[in-house]
């Protein structure tokens, strides 16, 4: 079994750690780079600095040569989803075709409000989720899109050019919820991501996923597992142990988040010591 790692670098840092981070990313032998999106800073405070997630990508693509990138993971309900093709479509082309599309439904309340953008329940979060998901793979594949949905409606909609990508980039879907999320990742996932879950509770999560790929008909070995490790949660030390951990489980991919606070870069340069010792568990 071939493990991936990536790397995430999200709030509360300057331009230039981020280009930092990529760069490092890049020549360090990472597989993929990664920024967050949210529209105001997490946590007690709303005006520490945070970027566009697409325009952070945009920058990654034509600053790294080789490792791919992607945004872990865009909300949903923060752009239309035609929109959101045509970026996706943009950054890989400005990447060369190293894309990675993470989105999940939106959950951050205080950003909404702030900005007037209907959050709506859990429940019509996911349904306008899985028409976005349609839609984008519609967008990116098809001459001419016409959905006629409860959220979304597009008439003959042109989306070009496509993305380099073909049918496009791979979509990650980011979330846990065993009834509704992982049934859209069952339908519609190339990588299911969680953030919190236990090495056990993925285990459990990886059944259900099953269970939802066979109502689809699809086989839930084409769906690759993913987790983030947070640096605040877990020490450098003990990524190995966690690896070898949710690997036993069958995930295939970790992004390392490293922390928002102190010295983002001196961590960078703790997980860059660290990533051979990671490449050896299999």
């Amino acid at each position: 079994m071939t493990l991936r790692f990536g790397i995430k670098l999200g709030q509360d840092a300057p331009v230039d750690t981020h280009r930092r981070v990529w760069a490092t990313a890049d020549d360090a032998g990472f597989d993929h780079v990664w920024v967050m999106d949210h529209i105001a800073s997490l946590g007690e405070d709303p005006t520490r600095p945070i970027f566009d997630a697409w325009a952070m990508q945009a920058a990654m693509a034509v600053t790294t040569t080789r490792v791919r990138i992607g945004c872990m993971v865009s909300g949903n309900t923060y752009r239309h989803p035609g929109m959101l093709a045509k970026l996706a479509a943009t950054v890989d082309h400005l990447s060369g075709g190293r894309l990675e599309f993470g989105i999940g439904a939106g959950w951050n309340e205080r950003e909404h409000t702030m900005y007037g953008l209907d959050l709506g329940t859990v429940g019509e979060r996911m349904d306008r989720l899985s028409e976005a998901l349609q839609i984008v793979r519609s967008l990116w594949s098809e001459p001419t899109t016409t959905f006629e949905g409860a959220h979304y409606r597009l008439a003959d909609a042109v989306a070009e050019p496509k993305p380099v990508q073909r049918p496009g980039p791979p979509i990650w879907v980011g979330g846990s919820g065993p009834r509704r999320t992982l049934r859209l990742v069952a339908e519609h996932a190339d990588a299911w991501n969680d953030t919190n879950s236990s090495p056990e509770r993925i285990a459990e999560l990886s059944e259900v996923l099953a269970r939802h790929c066979d109502d689809v008909g699809r086989d839930p070995a084409q769906i690759r597992r993913t987790v983030q490790l947070r640096l605040r949660e877990h020490p450098v030390e003990a990524l190995p142990r966690l690896v070898d951990e949710y690997a036993a489980v069958g995930v295939t991919e970790f992004v390392v988040v490293l922390p928002t606070e102190g010295d983002s870069l001196a961590a960078l340069d703790d997980v860059v010591d660290a990533l051979p010792r990671l490449r050896e568990i299999a």
